[in-house]
């Protein structure tokens, strides 16, 4: 009942939850600057979470983070779901044993992660292989035609990051319904679980810095109103 509660900026209790913890699992994986409502660069859209990380001597990386409370927020309407959804299901295991078989045949291509050590990042892409390149190809073309991806397919190729992740309660989470390319973060017992790594996308210096500005202005700005609304509350009491 509370999740379906809408607040005075039309927003439901259940997705400022998912956003307040993407916020706080990106802190907690060293992402330093972080912000909800960011208008990412290059593009219209606006990531509900985007964060930037710097170490020392490590690559800096950027992420966004999408939050998405029911299915309805990712499928189409206009699309006989039932059999697209079977064939995705029928691709998605296709990749999988591919994958499989590609990396037992190029051992080579795993590369550890910095970011996430538990999870190594496979570049299969690399190769070459034009049959698993097909298989990526028609992943793609089906979850647009059965989600809302046109968003996540656009700031990937406009490099607004280099990670992307989808945030979704525990009961939402279906591996086939995931955009390609990106890591999922299932929402269990009050905090995020990584349940599938994201793919690094390259970007370029001057988008990790327009994002970085973006999150510092967006961060400054809800910290303003707050210290507004507190400063208000003092008057009136």
């Amino acid at each position: 009942m509370a999740a379906a509660v809408i607040s005075v900026n039309g927003e439901t209790a259940q997705h400022a939850r998912l956003k307040r913890l993407a916020f706080l699992w990106a802190q907690a994986q060293g992402f330093s600057a972080c912000a909800m409502e960011v208008s990412l660069p290059k593009c219209r859209y606006r990531a509900d979470v985007a964060a930037y990380r710097a170490q020392p001597r490590q690559t800096e990386s950027t992420a966004v983070f999408e939050c998405k409370q029911a299915l309805c927020d990712l499928r189409r309407d206009n699309c006989r779901t039932d059999a697209t959804r079977q064939r995705l299901e029928a691709i998605c295991k296709r990749r999988l044993i591919l994958e499989t078989h590609l990396h037992a045949h190029y051992p080579n291509l795993r590369s550890a992660d910095s970011l996430f050590p538990e999870f190594d990042s496979q570049t299969f892409a690399a190769i070459g292989h034009r049959g698993y390149a097909r298989l990526l190809g028609e992943l793609r073309a089906l979850q647009n035609r059965l989600y809302d991806c046109t968003k996540f397919d656009r700031i990937v190729r406009y490099r607004c990051a280099n990670l992307f992740f989808l945030v979704v309660p525990e009961e939402l989470f279906r591996d086939p319904e995931i955009p390609a390319g990106w890591g999922a973060l299932v929402e269990s017992s009050g905090a995020l679980i990584l349940a599938r790594k994201p793919v690094w996308h390259e970007t370029t210096e001057e988008n990790r810095i327009r994002l970085l500005h973006r999150i510092a202005v967006r961060a400054t700005r809800s910290l303003s109103q707050n210290c507004m609304i507190r400063a208000s509350s003092c008057r009136l009491t």
